[in-house]
Formats: C-alpha cells, structure tokens, sequence
C-alpha cells in the first residue's frame, strides 16, 4: 500500500488541495507565532514586558491557532476521503483489508503534512517577521529586540503539522476502513455520510459547548469589573462555542431543512425542489460546508465587538489606554485577524472543494432535462440555506463572548456597539460563500454533461 500510496499522490495530487492549503496555512501560523519563543531564546537581556508580550504571543496566538488547524485539517480530509469513497470500495473489492485502507489514508496525509510544512517555511518566516515587527513598532516590545526564526519554530511547526494530520487522518480512516465493499459501493453511491449523528461526535459537540458556556459565566462573574484582564476568558468563550456547533452541523443543516424547504419549493420551481431535496437527503455533505461558516462568523464577530466593548468602555471611564491594555488589544487583533483570514480561506477552500466534488451529480441533473442556469440555480439556493444556517449558529455562538463581556465592562448584557462589526462580517460571509460556490459549480458546468458524467464515474 505504500507504493500505491505514492503512485496515488503522483498521479492525482489535485485530490489533496484542499487538505494541503489546510496544512500549509497552519503550518505558516503556528510556525510564524512559534518563532516568538526563537525570539526569546536568541537574545539576551529581555526585560519582563519584553518576555511577557513574546510569550503571550507565541503560547496564545498559537495555541488557538492550533485548535483551529486540526478542526480544518479534520474537515477537509474527511470531505476529501468521503469523495474518494468508490475507489475505497474498489480497493477493497479487489482484496485491500481494512488495515491496509486505513494506512493508505494516514499515509497519504503524512506525505502532504510534510510537504506543506516544507513549504511553509518562507512565508512563515516572513509572516513570524511581520508580526513581530509590529508589536515591537507599537512600543510593546524594546527596540533592540530583533526577531529569530530557528530551531523551535521549526519543530513546532512540523510536530504540529505532522501530527494534526495523522490525527485527523486516522479518524477519517475508521470509518472508511470498517465498511465492507458492498456497503462502501452503497456509500458512495449515497454519499450522505450517514443519516445521523455519530455518539462521539454528539458529546464533542457538547463538551465544547460545556466549554463555551463556562468561560462566558466566568467572564461575566468572576472576571466582572477586572478591566481587560476579562478577555483572558472572555475570548475563547466564541471559539469553543463555534466549534461546538459546527460539530452539530448535520443536525443544523437539517433543521434549515425543515424550516426553509417549503419556501424553496415554492418560489424556486424545479430547482427550489432539487435543493430542498439535497438538503434533506445530503444534510451531512452540506454540513461540510456549513461548519467553516460558523467558524469564521463566531470567531471574527466575537473577537473584534469584545475589542470594541473594551475600547469603549476605556473611553467611557476616560482612562488612557495602559501598555498592558495596548498589547492586549494589538495581540487580539493579530489573534482574529489571522485566525479569521485563515477561517476564510478555509471556507473558500472547503466550499470549492465539496461543490468541484458534485461534478457527476450536476451532469446528471442536466443529462437528466436540467439546464446549466437551472443546476446552477440549485446550487445558488443550497448555498442560500447554508449562509443562513452558517451565519445564524456562528452569530449565536459569538454571543458566548459578547453578552458576558459587555456585562463584565458595562454592567449591561446588550452592548451599544457591535452591530456595525456584525454586518461586516456577515457581508464578508455572504461574498465568501456564494463566491466560493457559484464560481466552482459554473466551472463544474462548463464540461459537457456526458464527459463530466462518464469521467467522474470513471
């Protein structure tokens, strides 16, 4: 299986784009924040703001961003696995054990973690640079410092990447490796993931809820009338709750099911029929789709509204900003924006990866009577559904962080800010996933119906 492993890479490496990008952006943010601790090592006489600023950024910024890595990197696999899955049940018709499926899958991601880490060296190196030069041009960091980028930026980077992948790799792979080939056949040829939740996912989901909802009550009593220090717990509160929905995507998608497919078959004629019955029928495929919605929307809303509260109410008890609260407000920016702009990407990522991956499903539809503008109009309104249920759960969840901290600065669990930052967001979120999605079903469209067809069963 190691040869094939390879000759599968060689021959058809545009099946792990989308798991590379994964890994290549992750690999770049952990590697460029983890170059704060070479920073530290590699120069003497550090003051302790000095040391304090480096390793917040370092410990963190990257540690956040290492969540939000392996969440990625686990969803682009699965999604690039569950469209593999005839040629697992071909392997194993052919006589491939369980085992043997299961390596090849780890095997594959091991390669493309390594690769993307390799490649991620440079602008990581030019990322950790950027970073680090403006903390220091803002005064948080002594001019004489100078930025390194070495030894533990490197193993970080590479430990990281490599094990984040094989991690996900081998929960991908159980699934696929249990299934016996008849099933596997039946599977893909479904391709609905399985019509419910999974146990182990469910009390995921509910452990990182359970997590969400401890750090907001902490920000809200605990950490009440603490100034900044508020956003030690405040900020992970829409982070943890984002992920915690994003696990109940099916079930969420399915829900939008039930409340918008009437409406869909209503207004949108036939189309409106076929995406309320992709909707139904595929809730965990679309799920795909939904979860780095509600990933970017709770953790850019969440992030940038506390930063706003916290401006606010600085401005309101008219205190000048201290240089504690300066790094933390230039660390929280660096924090969502590159976590955002990496949940971003991911969405462009995913949403072009799981619509390219319809490429027999549309030449169906149109051998089947549709025409290209009624198959692309299915997907325009499945892409509707999907904003919504995306930008509904991942709102919610940024409310983790919102309500408790405005209640911690400004006694008031509804904030007189924020309403602005949220229409961003969900503008950003709008041009992000139509975008992502109508342009790839439009080059899905542009081959012909019986080449598409026969190529993609092929």
């Amino acid at each position: 299986m190691g040869a094939y492993t390879l000759r599968s890479l060689r021959q058809q490496p545009q099946r792990l784009v989308a798991s590379f990008v994964s890994l290549f952006l992750g690999a770049t943010m952990v590697m460029a924040f983890a170059s704060m601790f070479d920073t530290l090592v590699g120069n003497d006489g550090l003051s302790s703001t000095d040391t304090e600023a480096l390793v917040t950024l370092g410990a963190v910024v990257g540690g956040w961003g290492l969540i939000i890595v392996v969440f990625a990197v686990a969803s682009t696999l699965t999604l690039s696995v569950r469209q593999r899955s005839r040629e697992m049940a071909l392997l194993k018709s052919v006589g491939a054990t369980p085992a043997q499926v299961g390596r090849m899958i780890v095997g594959e991601a091991a390669v493309v973690a390594v690769v993307a880490a390799l490649a991620a060296v440079a602008p990581a190196a030019l990322v950790g640079r950027l970073v680090f030069d403006l903390v220091r041009d803002s005064g948080q960091v002594s001019a004489a410092v100078e930025h390194r980028f070495g030894a533990v930026a490197l193993a970080v980077g590479f430990g990281v990447t490599f094990l984040g992948a094989t991690v996900a790799a081998l929960v991908t792979a159980r699934r696929t490796a249990r299934l016996r080939a008849r099933d596997a056949l039946a599977d893909a040829e479904l391709d609905d993931g399985g019509s419910r939740l999974s146990r182990k996912r469910t009390v995921a989901a509910v452990v990182f809820l359970a997590l969400g909802a401890q750090t907001g009550t902490l920000t809200a009593t605990l950490m009440k009338d603490k100034g900044s220090d508020a956003m030690q717990t405040g900020g992970q509160a829409s982070i943890w709750a984002g992920i915690g929905l994003a696990l109940l995507a099916p079930a969420l998608v399915r829900g939008g099911a039930r409340l918008f497919g009437g409406l869909l078959e209503r207004v949108g004629g036939a189309s409106g029929y076929l995406a309320a019955h992709n909707l139904r029928r595929r809730a965990p495929q679309m799920a795909r789709a939904v979860m780095p919605v509600i990933v970017f929307t709770a953790i850019a809303t969440g992030a940038i509204v506390m930063q706003a509260i916290e401006n606010q109410a600085t401005e309101a008890a008219g205190l000048a900003e201290t240089a504690s609260e300066k790094t933390i407000e230039t660390l929280n920016f660096v924090v969502v924006g590159m976590i955002a702009v990496f949940a971003a990407i991911m969405v462009i990522n995913t949403l072009v990866t799981a619509t390219t991956g319809r490429r027999r499903e549309l030449a169906q539809q149109r051998l089947a009577g549709a025409t290209p503008a009624g198959a692309l109009a299915t997907v325009g309104l499945e892409s509707v559904v999907v904003l919504v249920v995306g930008v509904a759960a991942g709102s919610l969840a940024s409310l983790a962080t919102i309500v408790p901290y405005s209640i911690a600065r400004t006694d008031s669990p509804v904030p007189d800010t924020g309403l602005g930052i949220w229409l961003v967001v969900v503008g950003t979120a709008v041009a992000l996933t139509l975008g992502s999605t109508l342009g790839a079903a439009r080059r899905a469209l542009r081959t012909p119906a019986v080449e598409a067809a026969g190529a993609t069963a092929a």
